[in-house]
């Protein structure tokens, strides 16, 4: 596949996934919500590993390790902010036996946390 399609690949997909996230969100659906905000920073991440580096992006979910590839020079606050969001990813995957994360996503959190997911991903779009 080409530089270009591949990037195009990743960026396309994410797209749908953020539109997931909205309609999961919308549902009520909040940890799935978020969910699908992780996987929309992550295949952006790797959409910029590709135009970076030229390669293939590793297989990995651990946003922080994509963002030092391909050295953006994030904030601290957006370095945290990837770190939570991959905790999304986990949690949500892989629940524990009280189902904690469910609890705790609730409306107003995955609002909140959508809404600086999608503040990234407009300033990681930037960047391609």
């Amino acid at each position: 596949m080409k530089k270009e399609d591949c990037i195009k690949y990743w960026l396309e997909s994410a797209k749908d996934d953020w539109k997931v996230a909205e309609h999961l969100f919308e549902k009520g659906d909040y940890p799935y919500s978020l969910f699908f905000g992780h996987l929309t920073i992550e295949k952006i991440l790797k959409a910029i590993y590709v135009n970076k580096l030229n390669e293939n992006p590793p297989y990995t979910h651990r946003l922080v390790h994509l963002a030092e590839k391909i050295s953006l020079g994030l904030t601290e606050e957006q370095l945290e902010l990837l770190e939570t969001v991959t905790d999304f990813n986990m949690e949500a995957r892989y629940p524990d036996e009280k189902f904690s994360f469910k609890k705790r996503c609730t409306r107003n959190l995955s609002k909140e946390y959508l809404r600086k997911i999608e503040e990234l991903k407009k300033w990681l779009i930037k960047r391609i």
